[in-house]
């Protein structure tokens, strides 16, 4: 019989409402940081943003519409198919997460100065900023809707295609739309700037280096963990018998790693549901096999 899994009570609530509220203080943040770069640098300068935001950006050149209104009425049929075919828990945080992205975009608008001077230095601080921003968002396990949701709903289709695929086709039909509609192949070569270095500054925020964070965890509550991390992290896990030295206690060692985007989440999983466990988080250099990057293909020594 499949084992549930229940939270435990009235602690866990007060952490889930301290969660909640760093959870949205890192939202605000990211998204702040996000408008910036668009209204202060895109906007003024006709460069297009990759994505939703960026069709959202084109509109505001032909129509005059704001951004951050235009921009969350187009996640809405995204997120209907979404709410429909990925579940109902993916697209609840990402509507609210789209919202603060939306009203922070036209509030930022409206007082923010833009600015207009070399092109060049708009479309790269507008790259470092919006990557910043995302990273942040993407850091806590959110997403601001848009692109990525048509790449998840389109791998359901064609599951061989990588996420970064996907994104990358989407990313180039809104640069040669953004060339149509401004009217200029500079406006298109300044937007591949943009995307080139909002995804660097991402990647560095998400991956580091390539590496990730290795997870040991003593606890006596191996089954329990183990399904948790099994089924909600999607990570796998090595469980080792152990035995404390002080207590004598016969206990379970698990040894698992994860990105370091999916540490903040599986840190707060393990804590839920075992908060007497010992763990230890280090730094892991770089994580080759599947689900983390797969080292090349070499032939074995004759």
């Amino acid at each position: 019989m499949k084992k549930q899994i229940q939270l435990r009570g009235k602690p866990l609530k007060k952490r889930d409402i301290t969660q909640f509220l760093i959870d949205n203080l890192f939202y605000l943040c990211g998204t702040s940081l996000y408008a910036v770069a668009v209204m202060m640098f895109a906007v003024p300068n006709q460069i297009a943003q990759s994505g939703v935001t960026g069709i959202a950006v084109l509109l505001n050149h032909l129509l005059h519409t704001p951004v951050g209104i235009t921009n969350f009425l187009l996640n809405i049929p995204l997120m209907l198919l979404a709410w429909y075919f990925l579940g109902h828990r993916f697209v609840l945080r990402t509507a609210w997460v789209t919202a603060i992205l939306s009203v922070v975009l036209d509030v930022f608008g409206s007082f923010i100065p833009p600015y207009q001077g070399d092109r060049l230095l708009a479309a790269l601080y507008c790259g470092v900023i919006s990557g910043i921003g995302l990273g942040i968002v993407l850091y806590r396990g959110a997403t601001t809707g848009g692109m990525d949701i048509i790449a998840r709903l389109l791998r359901l289709k064609w599951p061989h295609m990588t996420m970064g695929q996907v994104l990358l086709i989407a990313d180039a039909l809104v640069v040669i739309i953004a060339a149509l509609v401004f009217r200029s192949l500079e406006s298109a070569l300044y937007a591949v700037i943009v995307i080139y270095a909002s995804t660097r500054l991402i990647d560095y925020i998400l991956l580091g280096t390539g590496g990730g964070k290795m997870l040991l965890i003593v606890t006596q509550q191996a089954p329990l963990l183990t399904d948790v991390i099994l089924q909600k992290m999607k990570r796998g896990v090595t469980v080792l018998p152990v035995q404390g030295a002080y207590s004598k206690q016969e206990k379970h060692l698990l040894i698992c790693a994860v990105r370091n985007n999916e540490l903040h989440k599986l840190t707060q999983l393990v804590w839920a549901y075992d908060s007497a466990c010992f763990m230890i988080v280090t730094q892991a250099g770089e994580i080759l096999g599947e689900g983390f990057r797969m080292p090349k293909k070499t032939h074995p020594p004759a």
